[in-house]
C-alpha cells in the first residue's frame, strides 16, 4: 500500500472561469416545528425529500405534474409521526435496572449521580429535565427497496429508537422494523457480550451500567447500494434475490449491518445482523464505501471520530456472492486534532489519467474540508488526502454530493454554500469553488441544512430568520427554501444524453424543462431538432421525452385558475376533457358520465372544442392536440406489441388471466403500419398458438364483458366507464388495478403469487413518467 499526504492548503483555491447561475424557486415550505439533529435534510432517490423537526420527519414528494400549468414545484406533503412512548434501552431485567437507576441517582459519588441524572440516554424519562422529542437523523435506502419498488426510510429519535419505515398509497407512513428494540432483544441473549473477550459483569456497577446503554446507543446509519444475487429453485430455474444493508454506528465504537432480503416487508425480511467492533473512540460519522475494480466489487465502512481519526474498517460479506472486502483497516487521517468529522460522503468518480474507477472521500472537519483519493493500481491501494481552507469562517453545519458529477456543496450556519469541484491533475486532486449565499435570495438567514437532488438540478436548504440589526429574533419560522442550480439548457442536454433513459429517474431535470416551457409558451428549436434525430431508430424513452413536451406545451396555453376565476366566458363553462389514458379524480368522472349521458354521440373532445370558425390560436392549441394524438397513438402500438409479447411467451392460463388478446390482434390489424414487420409476425405467432380461444376482460363491479372496441377506455354494458390505458401499462384492467405515482387508477385485484409474468408486466413503470406503479 503506498500512501502519500498533502500539507493543508495555505490559500484558497482559485476561482474558476464560469460562474454558477442559481435561480430560485416557489414555493418556500413552511415547517411547524423547529428543526432538530444533524444533516436535517436528507433526499432519496425517489425525489423525496426527508426534515427531521421536533415532532415529525416531514416528507416532501416532488411531482412533476403535467396537469398543472402553474410555474411552482409541485410538492406532495406527508409526515412519519413520532413515537407515542418515550424509547427505553433494554439492559437487564425490568426489577433489577428500577433498582439500578434508584441506587445510582441516590449515590453520594457525584460523578455517579450527576452523570446518570442529566445523561438522557441512562435517564430518558427524567422529571427535572425537558422531555426528549424530535429527530435525530434520517436516511433514504436506494429505490426498489419496499414493495412497490421506492425507497425506505430509516429515522433515528433522538430518545434513540431507530426503526425502518414504507410510504403506503402515498399518504400512510407504515412502521416495519424497530430495530433498537430488536437489537436490545439479541443483546440480551448474548449476556450483553458481543466478542469472547466481554465478560458479563453485575449490572449494579455503574461501568456495566454505562456499557450496556452505550453499546446500543445509536449514533448514525447508513444504507448500502442493492446487492443482487441468483437463488436456484428446485425447478432448476434462476431467480435474482436482492438484499439491501444498513449499518449502525453505536456510541461504544460498534457497527451492526443488518442484512434485509428485498422487498422489505417486516421484521420477517431480515436475514441476519452481525456487529463489528471499530474500536474508534468517539465515533460520529460513518458512511459506505463501495468500490469496482476490474468487476470486482468491494466494499468497508468509513467511521469518522469527533477527536479528528478516520478510517475504512473491512466488511465480511460472505453471504453476498460477488462482493470482496478489506484485509486489514485503512487509515485515511490518523491525527488526533480534536476537530470533529461532522459528515462524510463517498464519491464514486473516473479518473481520467489512470483511465480506471477511483473514490473520492470528503469529510468536513470545522469549518474545513478533508478529501482522500484512492485509487488501486498494481503498487496497491493509492491514498492521497489533503484538506481544503479558506471556505466558511464558521463550522460547517451540512454538506451534500451531486453524484452525477462529483460536485460537493457545503453550508455554514451563516447562509453561505460553498460549491467545490474536483478537478484530477497528473499529482491528486484539486477543486475549484464558487459561493452561493442564500441571503441574497432569501433575506438575511441562518442555515441548518442543505441537500441536493438526484440528478443535481435543485438544492434544498432548511432556514430560518437571522439577525435583524444584530438582534436575534423572538420567534423562529423555518422554512425550506429551492433553488435551481442548472440551467434549461443544461437539463435538456442531460435528459437527451441520459444513460438510464428513465424520466421518473430525473424528474428534478424534467421539472426544470416543464418550467422553461410554461414560461416562455415554446419548445425551443434546438431541443425539438436533437429530440428528432434521437427518435429515429432509438429507444421509446425519447419518445415518451416527446410526448411529455407536447403536454407541458399544450398547459401552458390554459388559463391558470385565477385567471379563469377573473373571467368568465360561456365557452369555458363547458367541461373540459381531462388527458386521455388517466383518471383524475372521482368529479371527473361524474362528469364525464354527465356529458356522455347528455349527448352520447358527442365525445368530451367534441364538447370542449369551440363551435365556429378557430382563431390562430385554437389552431395552434389543435396542432399541437394533434402531435401528442400522433405520438400517443406510436406508444399505444409498441405496448401493445410488448403486451403480446408477455402472451406469447407464458402459456399459465386461471381465472384471473383476462388480457383482451383477440382485441389487441384486431386493434393493430385494423390500425396496420405497413412498415411494422414486427406487429404482423407477432399477431401471426399468437393466433396461431391461441388457435381459438378468447380471453376477455370482465367489468370488477358487475363481472359483465368488456368488449374491446377502443384502445383508451371500456364501456362496460351496464354503463360502467374503465380507462384502458397502454400509455401506463394498465391493459389488462380486470387482472389488477394499480395507481401511478401522477395518475390515479380506479380499483385492484389481487394476482395468483404463480403468474410471476403478470405481476411483473403490471409492475413495470409508467411508460409516460416512468415511475412506479402500484
Amino acid at each position: 500500500m503506498s500512501k502519500t499526504q498533502q500539507p493543508p492548503d495555505e490559500q484558497p483555491e482559485p476561482r474558476p472561469s464560469f460562474r454558477l447561475t442559481v435561480t430560485k424557486r416557489e414555493p418556500a415550505v413552511k415547517l411547524l416545528y423547529p428543526v432538530t439533529g444533524v444533516e436535517p435534510l436528507s433526499w432519496s432517490e425517489d425525489h423525496r425529500l426527508a426534515v427531521c423537526t421536533g415532532s415529525n420527519v416531514s416528507v416532501l414528494e416532488q411531482v412533476c405534474d403535467i396537469h398543472s400549468s402553474g410555474p411552482e414545484l409541485s410538492l406532495h406533503r406527508t409526515s412519519v409521526p413520532g413515537p407515542l412512548k418515550t424509547c427505553v434501552l433494554r439492559v437487564g431485567p425490568l426489577k433489577d435496572v428500577e433498582q439500578c437507576r434508584a441506587k445510582f441517582a441516590r449515590s453520594k459519588d457525584p460523578s455517579v449521580s450527576q452523570k446518570f441524572m442529566l445523561d438522557r440516554v441512562f435517564n430518558p424519562e427524567g422529571k427535572a429535565l425537558p422531555p426528549v422529542q424530535g429527530y435525530k437523523y434520517a436516511c433514504w435506502s436506494p429505490t426498489g427497496c419496499d414493495a412497490n419498488g421506492r425507497s425506505l426510510l430509516a429515522v433515528l429519535t433522538l430518545d434513540n429508537r431507530l426503526t425502518v419505515n414504507a410510504n403506503f398509497d402515498r399518504l400512510q407512513w407504515k412502521q416495519l422494523a424497530d430495530l433498537t428494540d430488536m437489537y436490545g432483544e439479541r443483546l440480551a441473549e448474548s449476556n450483553y457480550a458481543v466478542n469472547e473477550e466481554d465478560k458479563a459483569a453485575d449490572l449494579e456497577e455503574f461501568a456495566e451500567f454505562e456499557r450496556r446503554h452505550l453499546m446500543q446507543t445509536p449514533v448514525r446509519m447508513e444504507w448500502s447500494s442493492i446487492c443482487t444475487t441468483q437463488e436456484i429453485l428446485e425447478n432448476n430455474t434462476c431467480r435474482d434475490v436482492g438484499t439491501v444493508l444498513l449499518a449502525v454506528l453505536f456510541e461504544n465504537g460498534d457497527v451492526a449491518v443488518w442484512q434485509f432480503q428485498l422487498p422489505i416487508k417486516d421484521r420477517s425480511s431480515i436475514i441476519s445482523c452481525n456487529t463489528i467492533s471499530s474500536r474508534i473512540e468517539s465515533p460520529s460519522v460513518l458512511a459506505w464505501w463501495e468500490y469496482e475494480h476490474s468487476s470486482r466489487k468491494m466494499s468497508g465502512l468509513i467511521i469518522g471520530s469527533a477527536l479528528g481519526p478516520i478510517k475504512i474498517i473491512p466488511v465480511n460479506l460472505k453471504a453476498v456472492k460477488g462482493y470482496f472486502t478489506l484485509r486489514q483497516p485503512v487509515v485515511l487521517w490518523q491525527e488526533t486534532d480534536r476537530l470533529p468529522v461532522h459528515s462524510i460522503k463517498c464519491i464514486a468518480l473516473h479518473h481520467p489519467y489512470q483511465k480506471c474507477s477511483c473514490s473520492l472521500v470528503v469529510a468536513a472537519r470545522g469549518s474545513y474540508v478533508f478529501w482522500c483519493l484512492l485509487l488501486i493500481s498494481k503498487a496497491g491501494l493509492n491514498v492521497h488526502n489533503s484538506h481544503v481552507t479558506g471556505l466558511h469562517s464558521l463550522p460547517i453545519v451540512s454538506m451534500a454530493v451531486d453524484r452525477q458529477n462529483g460536485t460537493i456543496y457545503t453550508c455554514a450556519t451563516d447562509g453561505k454554500v460553498q460549491q467545490l469541484s474536483p478537478i484530477f491533475t497528473n499529482v491528486a486532486l484539486k477543486f475549484e469553488h464558487q459561493l452561493i449565499t442564500l441571503s441574497d435570495m432569501f433575506g438575511v438567514v441562518k442555515s441548518y441544512g442543505i441537500a441536493v437532488s438526484p440528478c443535481g438540478a435543485y438544492l434544498a436548504s432548511v432556514t430560518s430568520e437571522g439577525l435583524n440589526n444584530g438582534i436575534h429574533p423572538v420567534n423562529r419560522n423555518f422554512q425550506v427554501h429551492f433553488v435551481a442550480l442548472k440551467t434549461f439548457e443544461e437539463a435538456a442536454a442531460q435528459l437527451l444524453e441520459s444513460t438510464g433513459q428513465n424520466l421518473f429517474r430525473q424528474m428534478d431535470l424534467t421539472d426544470l424543462v416543464r418550467w422553461k416551457i410554461l414560461k416562455d409558451k415554446i419548445i425551443p428549436q434546438f431541443l425539438t431538432d436533437a429530440l428528432d434525430k434521437k427518435m429515429e431508430g432509438g429507444p421509446l424513452y425519447f419518445w415518451r421525452f416527446r410526448l411529455f413536451l407536447l403536454r407541458v406545451w399544450h398547459q401552458s396555453f390554459k388559463k391558470t385558475s385565477s385567471e379563469v376565476l377573473l373571467r368568465t366566458h360561456p365557452k369555458e363553462s363547458k367541461v373540459s376533457r381531462p388527458e386521455e389514458g388517466f383518471v383524475e379524480t372521482s368529479m371527473a368522472e361524474e362528469q364525464e358520465g354527465q356529458v356522455s349521458q347528455s349527448s352520447p354521440n358527442k365525445t368530451l373532445r367534441d364538447s370542449a372544442e369551440p363551435d365556429g370558425d378557430c382563431t390562430p390560436a385554437e389552431e395552434g392549441f389543435q396542432e399541437i392536440q394533434q402531435k401528442i394524438d400522433a405520438v400517443e397513438a406510436h406508444l399505444t402500438r409498441e405496448h401493445m406489441k410488448h403486451v403480446l409479447g408477455e402472451v406469447y411467451l407464458h402459456t399459465g392460463i386461471t381465472e384471473y388471466t383476462s388480457i383482451p388478446t383477440r382485441g389487441v390482434c384486431a386493434y393493430l390489424m385494423a390500425n396496420r403500419d405497413p412498415e411494422d414487420r414486427t406487429a404482423q409476425v407477432l399477431i401471426g405467432h399468437v393466433e396461431k398458438k391461441m388457435n381459438k380461444q378468447t380471453f376477455p376482460e370482465y367489468c370488477s363491479l358487475c363481472k359483465e364483458v368488456l368488449p374491446f372496441t377502443d384502445s383508451k377506455k371500456a364501456l362496460c354494458p351496464n354503463g360502467h366507464l374503465w380507462p384502458r390505458c397502454f400509455l401506463t401499462y394498465q391493459a389488462c384492467q380486470t387482472l389488477e388495478y394499480r395507481r401511478c405515482l401522477l395518475h390515479d387508477s380506479i380499483a385492484r385485484r389481487p394476482v395468483p403469487e404463480d403468474l410471476e409474468w403478470i405481476k411483473r408486466l403490471l409492475k413495470g413503470p409508467c411508460t409516460l413518467c416512468d415511475s412506479p406503479v402500484f
